[in-house]
């Protein structure tokens, strides 16, 4: 909190991001010289730049568990056809040995 205090009673978690950018504030002769400091606070209370980079990597994360998953499944589809295909049925796979009878 901006008052200083914390949930606690004692200093609050953002309260020195506020002094520095008070600080600034303060001695600054134009506000545009304090963004810095005030992007600072506002990220420390409201976390936007972290909850927008866990959101980028979880979606990440996502994207490349289902790309995995379609990969499987493709090679599962590709080896079932093969598996399917006339290639035994018209004995060039999977010959079955005949005997030889020799001549005597």
């Amino acid at each position: 909190m901006a008052s200083g205090f914390g949930n606690d009673g004692g200093r609050g978690r953002c309260f020195h991001f506020w002094q520095e950018f008070n600080k600034c504030y303060v001695s600054a002769s134009v506000p545009q010289q304090c963004v810095n400091e005030r992007d600072d606070y506002l990220e420390c209370l409201h976390h936007t730049k972290e909850i927008a980079r866990i959101t980028r990597i979880k979606t990440e994360e996502l994207k490349q568990a289902h790309a995995k998953k379609q990969s499987a499944s493709q090679a599962k589809n590709e080896a079932t056809t093969a598996a399917d295909s006339n290639l035994p049925k018209l004995n060039i796979i999977d010959q079955q040995q005949q005997p030889v009878e020799s001549k005597a």
